[in-house]
């Protein structure tokens, strides 16, 4: 495949029609040149680029995988107005935007508005290269400035030749890390007193793992491990040439498909050995969420927003509730309002929100990367999806960050708690143990 791409690209017909769409635009202006390639199911891990801008979304059981390489054009925001921003940008960049297909940007966010390392707190980009296969059905979207075709050109071909690395690499299982653990149990004890007490009904209180390799990881393995584990969950990834955040999340955030609104209430674990999914404190937890939606969804949407019944979704060793919410948007309302409605979930952050985030900035509550942020695609016409940044690690170089969380409500149990947010890491640590050699000698853990 990678020689079809590049005789693609280098064909004089690709830069004729590239020139043709750009004809009498701003030299700022988004061009987008979409190509189909031949027919067949690609995850294209093995063309993810080494230092170099990258981003990476999939859903495996649906046939859907997606690679974008380098940036045509981005902008980024921070603060309490980052979505409005990353709006008004949007809407400017779509308005200039020649194309002749369909065409994608990706966006990621940070959980909270001033989390600005290693990554921007929120940025959105118009991926150079993009590469699709959806269905089977492959495509190849070249992206650049109208002012600067030529030059792009010429730098399309160097990225494609010089993939990221895919090696194993070994690290030592994590031993038991007492004192972190009774520190986390301690907080758990704080939240349950502030329920009791009423100022809160819910908060997610998340841990780490540090893990060392011998080796630098290879992002491009672990995501193909977590695309044959978690088939029914969205993959995702972005690196920016020196760091990449990835994981593997259940949840969607929302989906716009013209006035169509659709979102995920997602809430209550359970694992193998864990109670059922089906007890009253999982029941309580999805419940807050579903409660949180629908009042997020009314100022945006005309009628009622309906919900349906709730059911067990899985992810990987994991099951959770799930209510889908669909409602039908105003028409003056954007994608990125109904992000700022919804964000931060009660299944991120708690409920009720505002109470629950001053508990969590009182308490040091930190947050690597992107986690508990956001992911997803937006296209040109103001359509687009965003999920939930759960079950993530924060890769640099032979460093990998683990994240995970757990929702405390009336009648948690520290313990149990604790558990629960081992059986979420251990997504990710499977993950990493699905890429590295069968027997890892000499490797440590931090």
């Amino acid at each position: 495949m990678i020689h079809t791409l590049l005789r693609t690209i280098a064909s004089h017909d690709t830069a004729r029609r590239m020139h043709e769409l750009a004809a009498g635009a701003p030299a700022s202006a988004a061009v987008s040149l979409r190509l189909d390639l031949p027919a067949m199911t690609n995850d294209w891990l093995d063309n993810v680029p080494a230092g170099q801008n990258w981003w990476y979304r999939a859903r495996p059981g649906r046939g859907e995988y997606r690679l974008g390489i380098g940036h045509a054009l981005y902008v980024t925001s921070a603060g309490s107005n980052r979505f409005s921003a990353l709006d008004a940008a949007f809407a400017g960049l779509a308005r200039e935007w020649r194309r002749n297909g369909p065409a994608l940007a990706f966006a990621g966010f940070a959980f909270a508005d001033d989390n600005h390392a290693p990554l921007p707190n929120a940025l959105l980009a118009i991926p150079a290269i993009l590469l699709e296969s959806v269905g089977g059905r492959c495509a190849l979207t070249l992206s650049a400035p109208a002012g600067r075709i030529r030059e792009a050109l010429a730098e399309w071909p160097q990225w494609l030749t010089h993939p990221a690395a895919t090696g194993t690499t070994a690290f030592a299982p994590a031993g038991p890390e007492q004192l972190v653990e009774q520190a986390w149990k301690a907080r758990v004890t704080a939240a349950l007193r502030n329920i009791a007490a009423g100022r809160i009904d819910k908060v997610v209180l998340s841990r780490c793992r540090h893990i060392e390799g011998d080796t630098l990881f290879s992002p491009s393995a672990i995501l193909g491990t977590l695309t044959a584990q978690q088939p029914d969950s969205v993959i995702y990834a972005h690196g920016n040439g020196n760091q990449t955040f990835l994981g593997a999340t259940p949840e969607r955030l929302v989906l716009k498909c013209g006035q169509q609104i659709h979102v995920d209430a997602l809430a209550g674990t359970a694992w193998p050995g864990s109670p059922a999914l089906a007890d009253d404190k999982n029941r309580h937890e999805q419940s807050l969420v579903v409660r949180a939606v629908v009042e997020a969804l009314a100022p945006l949407c005309d009628g009622e927003p309906q919900i349906g019944l709730p059911a067990e979704h899985p992810a990987g060793r994991l099951w959770h509730w799930r209510s889908p919410v669909q409602a039908r948007s105003r028409t003056s309302s954007s994608l990125f309002e109904f992000v700022r409605a919804l964000h931060p979930t009660p299944a991120v952050g708690g409920f009720p929100g505002e109470a629950a985030l001053q508990w969590l900035n009182a308490h040091k509550e930190q947050r690597h990367g992107w986690y508990s942020g956001g992911f997803g695609i937006l296209t040109p016409e103001g359509d687009g999806e965003f999920s939930v940044a759960l079950r993530s690690a924060l890769i640099d170089g032979r460093h990998a960050t683990l994240q995970a969380g757990a929702g405390i409500v009336a009648g948690s149990n520290p313990e149990q708690e604790l558990a629960e947010t081992e059986a979420k890491l251990g997504t990710l640590l499977a993950a990493l143990e699905g890429a590295q050699p069968a027997c890892a000698p000499g490797s440590r853990s931090a």
